[in-house]
């Protein structure tokens, strides 16, 4: 989807993350909560790595641990998919 396909009111404009919860405010004032256990690399970061997050039009990013979240899969409630990271011998 390109970013013109976004509703203005979906975009995030602020973000919590918690012990237990991801917080994303839209800009209509809605609050999306899904848990943090969806989120296995936000939960392992380090709170400088938390803090570090880009607002996007259509999502969250927390560049440092390369982690996109979508608004569209956030109120979908679509659990990411996270692939299991092969050991390097």
């Amino acid at each position: 989807m390109s970013s013109e396909e976004y509703r203005e009111e979906d975009r995030p404009v602020a973000v919590e993350v918690r012990e237990e919860v991801l917080r994303v405010t839209l800009a209509d004032g809605r609050v999306i909560e899904t848990p943090m256990a969806w989120y296995p690399a936000l939960e392992a970061a380090t709170p400088a790595q938390r803090a570090h997050v880009v607002l996007l039009v259509d999502g969250v990013h927390w560049p440092d641990i390369d982690e996109y979240l979508s608004v569209n899969g956030m109120l979908a409630g679509i659990r990411p998919v996270h692939p299991r990271r092969q050991k390097v011998a």
